[in-house]
């Protein structure tokens, strides 16, 4: 079982380390962390995707509320939020895969960024699933090296905010 944490934070120093340090104390695992300034300078959110049983995710929710850097913690069900991921990666092609790799590109509406006489870099913006998919279609291919950011998401909208 996933879930998605939205967590405002004072955007300062050592902030991050005390977050990561309260998973690492408590054995809780990080699936993927992403953190950014809001439109506030002085404060940063974090989106933390965690995994584990029901009893894990309440216990990682209650110890993030306990933080005094910690302003807000949001959780986010999976189906009820929009979450998208960032990936860069960098295939060696030739003349006989090069065709193979801009269609599957096109269909999964990937964008290739930077070429050279044997390289290109993809990118996709897409659902943590379909940045698994094109990684899954790709090892085929000569995959060079990948990059991923981690997830972002916001809640659905809704019609009564």
């Amino acid at each position: 079982m996933k879930k998605i944490y939205s967590v405002l934070v004072e955007n300062r120093s050592g902030v991050l380390c005390k977050v990561a340090g309260l998973f690492s104390r408590r054995c809780f695992n990080i699936d993927s962390l992403a953190v950014g300034e809001t439109d506030d300078s002085a404060v940063s959110c974090m989106t933390i995707v965690s995994s584990g049983n029901q009893r894990t995710l309440e216990q990682i929710e209650k110890q993030l509320n306990k933080k005094l850097d910690i302003i807000k913690v949001r959780t986010f069900p999976e189906e009820q939020s929009v979450s998208r991921e960032l990936m860069l990666m960098k295939v060696k092609y030739n003349r006989s895969n090069r065709k193979d790799i801009m269609e599957i590109c096109d269909i999964l509406k990937a964008e290739i960024v930077d070429m050279s006489k044997s390289y290109m870099t993809i990118q996709l913006c897409a659902e943590p699933e379909k940045i698994q998919l094109l990684i899954q279609m790709m090892r085929s291919v000569s995959i060079v090296e990948i990059a991923r950011t981690g997830t972002l998401a916001l809640m659905k909208c809704n019609e009564n905010e």
